[in-house]
């Protein structure tokens, strides 16, 4: 089977939607399936090409099995509504042009952002091949939560081409269940969709000895390191991680934030602005250290803003870290609580609750049995969302449904 695979993450990007499609499409390789991906240069999120790349109309290469072209897009930072659109839309434009001249049994198109739905949409209409929305994201609603958007005539645009796409697509992929759900309430038929949530490779992340050159590297040997590793973006609730940083009178808890976005300058300069000792702020790191920089901390903070919107997320960094044996604590609500708290391997505190924050962080590294209980649920949770067995779910549904068509 032949997949035309549309999506504007791809590595050496690092963000979720890279590592998600690079590994379903590996693994798809893997069990003798002929897999193309358009993208688009490297340059999440700063906006800026990743050195030894170029931003072309065209090129192609092989990585790993799998045919990338590369294809021009207009680039911007993840900041500022106007310039992302046209960064999405460009993409989604010069994709499929592209995509005119790629053989194909089915494609495949991933959000966020769901302009590249569009570039699969209309493949799928002049090539005559069905095609599928992968759902990552409730966009746009999800940027309307973190304040991005206004409500006004473009985004109620938006929606209904959302809706549009939704209808139009003939298989559904959602990341969660509860993505499933809200589909359903607006009037798809549960019938199109088949939920294939997040995970992770057991092997790339399989615990290892503590990163001790790290952090003597960065002065933090013998502390108990909580660490945030990912995008810095309006969603996260970083804003409020920071400012709650001040209460924290536990000199031997230190915080680590690695990577970028679009709320890394603010809370960087919050932190200097508070005179803050127990924070660290380093760059992003390429995907393939990026265990090794999970391997540095005791502990793996992921928050995100409080919303009901974000109840409906399962962030990607629960599954890596679970992997790593790294205890989660979680600042986010609904599914993705529902499954640390299943496993045990991590400890809940209400998004944006101060003091919910800190009582979690006293009791995570003072509490050594504790400690030692949501590891062993931290393996529990890795094991049950092994991404081999997610990728292949993800392919019989694609096998199945381009099977039923040509029978």
């Amino acid at each position: 089977m032949k997949i035309l695979f549309i999506t504007d993450n791809f590595p050496p990007e690092v963000n979720a939607p890279a590592s998600r499609t690079y590994e379903h499409c590996r693994r798809w390789i893997n069990r003798g399936a002929n897999v193309t991906v358009i993208t688009c240069a490297p340059n999440f999120p700063q906006g800026v090409v990743y050195e030894g790349y170029r931003n072309r109309l065209y090129q192609r290469e092989l990585s790993d099995g799998i045919e990338v072209v590369r294809v021009w897009s207009y680039m911007a930072a993840n900041e500022g509504f106007l310039k992302r659109i046209l960064d999405y839309l460009s993409f989604a434009f010069t994709a499929f042009w592209a995509g005119l001249f790629e053989k194909c049994d089915i494609i495949v198109a991933t959000s966020p952002q769901f302009f590249t739905t569009f570039t699969g949409f209309a493949l799928s209409k002049i090539r005559r091949r069905p095609w599928v929305f992968e759902l990552r994201d409730l966009w746009p609603e999800s940027i309307v939560t973190v304040g991005a958007l206004n409500d006004n005539v473009a985004v109620r645009l938006l929606f209904r081409i959302e809706r549009f796409m939704y209808r139009q697509a003939d298989l559904i992929v959602p990341v969660t269940d509860a993505f499933k759900e809200k589909l359903i309430e607006r009037g798809i038929p549960g019938g199109k969709m088949v939920v294939v949530t997040n995970g992770v490779d057991p092997v790339k992340f399989a615990p290892r000895p503590k990163n001790d050159a790290l952090l003597r590297e960065l002065g933090l040997s013998g502390k108990f390191v909580i660490g945030y590793v990912g995008t810095h973006g309006m969603a996260h609730g970083l804003r409020f991680i920071v400012e709650s940083l001040a209460k924290l009178d536990l000199p031997n808890v230190h915080l680590v934030f690695v990577g970028d976005g679009a709320d890394k300058k603010f809370v960087v300069e919050r932190a200097k602005e508070m005179q803050l000792s127990n924070v660290t702020f380093l760059d992003p790191v390429p995907k393939s250290q990026i265990a090794a920089h999970l391997a540095a901390l005791d502990a793996a903070l992921i928050p995100l803003r409080k919303s009901e919107t974000f109840r409906t997320v399962i962030p990607s960094k629960i599954f890596e870290s679970a992997a790593m044996e790294k205890p989660i604590l979680l600042g986010v609500d609904g599914q993705a609580r529902q499954i640390v708290e299943e496993h045990n391997a991590g400890l809940f505190f209400e998004p944006e609750n101060e003091a919910a924050f800190i009582t979690a962080i006293r009791k995570l590294a003072s509490d050594q049995t504790l400690y030692a209980e949501l590891q062993e649920g931290c393996r529990k949770l890795a094991k049950s969302y092994d991404r081999a067995n997610l990728a292949d779910k993800m392919l019989d549904t694609l096998q199945s449904y381009v099977g039923a068509k040509s029978g």
